[in-house]
């Protein structure tokens, strides 16, 4: 190869290595993407192996061998020698400044710095100091790498919150999504309420309570966590008419009552007053004396009197001390929150109960009662109180007089009083009796009209007929009222000649009028015997001649005894009796209720009011027995028979029901003499 050759050949080896390069920049000036550290060292040994293969070009074309080139660019190998650090060589002191602490005061500030930092766990309680506070949240330290936020809103049972106060917290998650550490303090009071409360109820401790809401009978309250109630009664010692003035309060209580069944907590507001109060109690009590005069306030009212705030300690007025007049009820005459004057009457040291009196600070009426006035004086008054055994009459203003039952009316059949007055009616009463000293005083009415019974022969004599009101019916009889303070008993036998009556309402009714016969008079015992039955002949006089023995009649079983007795309704509303085995008829069947049938009388007795029947008898007597007696039989039976005219007229006159008309009777009877005579 000639000299023009080789330099025209490194012509072209030169640029193309400038080429390269132009490339090489034009490459590193556009943008590329991040390549790994593998990649990086690739692309530089290419690059050591090309620039190697240009210079070993060029040696060629000078030294005319290619291996020759090589040789003289060969890489040469590294030696790879082992490198030791220096024995005194103080790592420590690497990118640090001269040392001014010693090992001993660096371990102490190592230690400081420990305790600064708390290792935690989740759901774990701790206690937390409170480094600020805020109207939304409150920021709590527990020690850790970050602070904690938790809500005001769990800390509202104690408003007196503030910086640097210590509570417990309950770590919920040492760091959340945010990286933040969440805390709980009323999850922390719950786990440990329980505990806390059997701790209160033993040591008796005040706690604070935050009321969140009323409920039935009384509020709910917040104390550790845990809602406990309060009752109405145990708010405080004087009666509470409106909770809702206690909601979203924050008060101190005692814990009285745990139900660890039902995990129920009661509480008490009224228990810390009380024991303030019972202090006070001891000291009033001390200087009450009986007959001092105090001031108080009205603190609640019942039906049996008023209690009464005399400063801490309460006092009872019996409504019997709350006036000399007769109320009703103490809400009368007071109100509540009343103040009034009272006068101690009595107290006990050991009960601490004390009696008072209102009534006693004023006159006792009965000293203003007239003196003049005596027994046997008209008085007018009104009807304060009425009661079966008599009336009280307000003769003035806190004296009053007892009418009796036995002073209003002449009449020995006593009546409550209250069929005779009403409350709030005047009467006029006479004075029976009167003791100033004991201050009682008695009323009679009667008196004030003339006693019926001083000429009661003359006016209601023996067998006169009179009207009277029935003014009462008992088991025994009737009493008839003839005129007021006058009356009379009509017994059960003499109200009916024929009727059988099992009780007198089934002849008469209360308030009917009835016309009676006097029987008898007991002045003494003012008693009139009456009787109803005798303002009509005895009808049995007349029965005797019509029913008489062996004669038939017809008649209606009326009814049928458990014990098989027929009872049958005769003419005139006789009643007669029959047998079972004389209701035997003659196709062997017995006799039904309401059955019309033909009867025979087998017994009469005129004093017993007494008909025995048998309807068996007129077709069992023998055809023998009856043929020789068809004359004799025929003769006993003309007397009715002749007289069939006489019945027939009566029975169209009389109801079968009533003891009928007195003069059909009479007449029935003149005409049966008139035939016995013929």
């Amino acid at each position: 190869m000639t000299d023009k050759e080789k330099s025209a050949e490194e012509g072209k080896e030169e640029k193309k290595v400038v080429a390269k390069k132009t490339t090489k920049k034009t490459t590193e000036e556009a943008p590329e993407t991040k390549k790994t550290k593998k990649e990086e060292k690739v692309d530089v040994v290419a690059e050591v192996e090309k620039e190697a293969e240009v210079k070993v070009s060029k040696t060629v074309s000078a030294s005319g061998t290619k291996e020759a080139a090589k040789e003289k660019y060969k890489p040469v190998a590294k030696v790879k020698t082992e490198v030791k650090p220096l024995a005194d060589f103080d790592w420590d002191r690497i990118g640090k400044y001269e040392e001014t602490y010693t090992p001993a005061e660096k371990a102490s500030m190592q230690e400081v710095y420990d305790e600064t930092l708390k290792s935690i766990a989740n759901e774990e309680i701790l206690e937390g100091v409170i480094v600020a506070k805020t109207n939304r949240d409150v920021v709590v330290n527990i020690g850790f790498k970050s602070e904690a936020v938790i809500s005001i809103s769990e800390f509202r049972y104690d408003p007196d919150l503030k910086e640097g106060d210590k509570v417990e917290v309950f770590v919920v998650n040492q760091e959340d999504k945010n990286g933040q550490l969440i805390l709980s303090h009323s999850r922390a009071r719950a786990l440990k309420a329980w505990d806390r409360v059997n701790e209160v109820l033993e040591s008796q401790e005040i706690v604070k309570g935050y009321v969140k809401c009323r409920t039935k009978g009384g509020l709910i309250v917040d104390v550790f966590g845990i809602e406990a109630f309060l009752p109405g009664s145990q708010i405080d010692v004087k009666p509470v008419r409106d909770y809702d003035i206690y909601v979203d309060k924050v008060m101190e209580f005692k814990v009285v009552k745990i139900n660890k069944e039902f995990k129920n907590i009661v509480v008490s507001h009224k228990a810390l007053i009380e024991a303030e109060l019972e202090q006070q109690k001891v000291q009033i009590i001390s200087k009450l004396e009986k007959g001092q005069v105090l001031e108080g306030v009205v603190k609640n009212i019942t039906s049996y009197g008023v209690f009464v705030d005399l400063g801490g300690v309460d006092g009872l007025i019996h409504i019997t001390d709350l006036s000399w007049g007769r109320i009703n009820h103490p809400d009368e005459i007071l109100e509540l929150d009343q103040k009034i004057n009272v006068v101690i009457l009595d107290f006990d040291d050991d009960k601490k109960r004390i009696a008072l009196g209102v009534k006693q600070l004023h006159e006792h009426p009965w000293d203003k009662l007239d003196a003049k006035l005596a027994v046997g004086d008209t008085v007018k008054g009104k009807v304060v109180v009425v009661a079966d055994y008599g009336a009280f009459i307000e003769v003035i203003p806190g004296v009053e007089g007892l009418v009796h039952v036995s002073e209003i009316t002449w009449s020995n059949h006593l009546k409550p009083a209250q069929e005779f007055f009403k409350v709030g009616q005047e009467i006029e009463a006479q004075v029976l009796t009167l003791d100033r000293e004991e201050r009682k005083m008695s009323l009679g009415v009667k008196q004030l009209s003339s006693d019926p019974w001083e000429n009661i022969e003359s006016k209601y004599s023996v067998e006169s007929k009179h009207k009277g009101k029935v003014s009462n019916i008992s088991d025994f009889g009737v009493f008839v009222e003839l005129e007021s303070g006058v009356d009379g008993l009509i017994h059960i036998s003499d109200l009916s000649w024929s009727k059988k009556i099992n009780h007198p309402s089934e002849i008469t009714k209360l308030g009917d009028e009835i016309e009676v016969v006097i029987l008898e008079i007991d002045r003494d015992n003012r008693r009139l015997s009456l009787g109803h039955k005798q303002l009509e002949e005895n009808p049995w006089d007349v029965f005797e001649t019509v029913f008489e023995l062996g004669s038939t009649h017809e008649g209606t079983v009326s009814e049928i005894t458990p014990k098989g007795l027929y009872i049958v309704s005769l003419q005139y509303g006789v009643e007669g009796i029959v047998t079972k085995k004389n209701a035997e008829k003659e196709d062997g069947s017995f006799l039904a209720l309401d059955e019309k049938a033909s009867f025979k009388i087998v017994e009469f007795n005129k004093g017993a009011k007494k008909i025995v029947l048998s309807h068996t008898q007129l077709f069992k007597e023998s055809e023998d027995e009856a043929k020789p007696s068809n004359k004799t039989a025929s003769k006993t039976k003309a007397k009715p028979t002749s007289n069939a005219s006489a019945v027939k007229k009566v029975n169209d006159n009389i109801e079968k029901t009533t003891l009928g008309d007195l003069d059909a009777l009479s007449n029935l009877k003149a005409d049966l003499e008139k035939e016995e005579r013929k």
